[in-house]
């Protein structure tokens, strides 16, 4: 494993317990410019993954929670008439950052779930003619409950197309519970995790990624 990214590991899993398989998932999604789609019952640390991720790298990291009146705007931004100058102004919506947690995905709208179709697929914004490039890196990492249907939209296929991987993160075992509560009692050891990783280096990494080949043998 690559040191740097063994270091990252290390560090999201001094907040998340036992789960290095879902840990090194996003972070080979993060690698490849991809998106992950969360999907599992509430408790089992969804958004404490991807918190710990972001703050672990230091980029800008923006959440959301997505509600039926969560308008487009809101996730990427608007246009507005400056009053000095009475031009358009651009301004900033939630998605104009590294990381975007999409909690509860199933819960907005479709009309503000398709707000995110350009943004995951292009990286960019496009508003009132205007195209507003994204940074890189940027990823959207979403959640939702697959077992509660009531208040949710169902994602089209087109939206699910977006996601590089969907990836449950389950119960954590016997052993781990007793190990989170005992580093919960240590005073808010998840607020304590501070960056191993700058942008640049993400960056480089994910130009080591786009240089691994992949032959068929017939």
């Amino acid at each position: 494993m690559n040191q740097k990214v063994k270091l990252l590991t290390d560090n999201i899993e001094k907040v998340i317990v036992g789960k290095t398989d879902s840990v090194l998932k996003i972070i080979t999604a993060m690698l490849c410019g991809g998106h992950v789609l969360i999907e599992d019952v509430p408790g089992v640390g969804k958004t404490q993954l991807v918190s710990a991720l972001a703050r672990s790298v230091d980029g800008k990291y923006n959440r959301i929670q997505l509600t039926p009146d969560v308008m487009p705007s809101d996730i990427v931004g608007f246009s507005m008439i400056d009053q000095k100058t009475h031009e358009l102004e651009y301004k900033e919506g939630v998605a104009m950052c590294n990381f975007l947690l999409a909690d509860e995905i199933n819960r907005a709208s479709p009309k503000s779930q398709s707000s995110l179709l350009e943004v995951m697929e292009e990286h960019q914004i496009s508003i009132d003619g205007k195209t507003h490039e994204l940074p890189l890196p940027f990823m959207v990492l979403a959640t939702q409950n697959p077992v509660e249907t009531y208040g949710t939209y169902h994602l089209p296929e087109a939206q699910m197309d977006r996601f590089l991987m969907k990836i449950s993160m389950g119960y954590p075992s016997y052993d781990d519970e007793l190990d989170i509560m005992s580093r919960a009692e240590r005073s808010g050891f998840a607020k304590n995790i501070q960056p191993v990783m700058t942008l640049e280096n993400v960056r480089e990494l994910m130009g080591y990624a786009e240089n691994v080949t992949a032959e068929l043998s017939v």
